[in-house]
């Protein structure tokens, strides 16, 4: 492991994956009202977590740059371009792994590129490199049903990167895993996210992995959801669970800690008032 303060060492610098949130408003009608007004800018290869109580938005707010979700009013725009549909420049990766059971871990990984036009044995050749970053390659002529949680996970990252995205979007991916798998699933996707410059959002409840992986962390109120706080994270990269003691590590938590006990509260009177 490097040691503490090692500073990072991607091998460029990022010149796509800029996301503009602009006033953006999401209203499913019948006055719920998911996200309000939020705006938000992420410049090419930073790592945001957004962080809120359950219910606030976290999600539908991502699912905006995913393009599932249309904005009732505002705009987001990835590279310029206005987000109106889901697009190769942006891969996804859900709480729920969604492999496909009857395709193996290899062909998994490569049906995006494969429905992006490319040959199978090009595409076959993507998988294989991705499998080998993600630690599978092992696994490749295996099927999901065989496969752990966490490496499950590790499969949708490397399909999710098949197609070489500018914005990886990712919904509560380690939720369902344990403590263990979870801290290394977290170390593995910093190693990744290092290799190749992407810009991350990465929805979570758990203010430890927040702070642990983001450049930013972006809290969000109860619903409807507003962005109440941009914290930045003055850790040094390459992370390592060690820094968990630090200073820095504790300050940072214990701000996303009273912002997040003010609105969890807060929703949990709103969910008490409307029962």
């Amino acid at each position: 492991m490097p040691p503490l303060g090692k500073t990072r060492k991607t091998h460029y610098k990022p010149e796509k994956g800029h996301i503009e949130i602009d006033n953006v408003t999401v209203d499913f009608g019948n006055g719920s009202i998911a996200v309000n007004d939020a705006s938000l800018e992420i410049m090419p290869g930073e790592f945001v977590c957004l962080l809120g109580p359950s219910g606030c938005g976290k999600s539908t707010l991502m699912n905006t740059v995913a393009g599932f979700v249309h904005a009732t009013s505002g705009s987001v725009k990835v590279d310029g371009a206005t987000v109106e549909m889901p697009g190769q420049d942006r891969g996804m990766v859900f709480q729920q792994h969604s492999l496909f059971p009857w395709k193996t871990v290899c062909d998994n990984v490569a049906f995006g590129p494969l429905m992006a036009g490319e040959g199978i044995d090009s595409a076959r050749a993507t998988a294989r490199s991705l499998l080998e970053m993600v630690g599978l390659s092992a696994y490749e002529k295996r099927y999901p049903g065989v496969l752990s949680g966490g490496m499950k996970q590790r499969v949708g990252i490397a399909r999710a990167l098949a197609n070489y995205p500018s914005v990886l979007l990712m919904d509560e991916p380690f939720g369902a895993l344990d403590a263990q798998t979870r801290a290394m699933m977290q170390e593995n996707l910093l190693q990744i996210w290092d290799e190749f410059g992407i810009t991350v959002i990465f929805v979570t409840h758990d203010i430890d992995e927040a702070v642990f992986l983001a450049d930013r962390v972006v809290v969000m109120s109860a619903s409807p959801g507003r962005l109440i706080a941009d914290i930045r994270i003055e850790l040094p990269r390459p992370r390592v669970p060690a820094m968990a003691t630090s200073e820095d590590y504790i300050k940072a938590k214990k701000q996303c800690m009273e912002l997040i006990r003010v609105e969890s509260l807060r929703a949990f009177e709103q969910q008490r008032a409307t029962a």
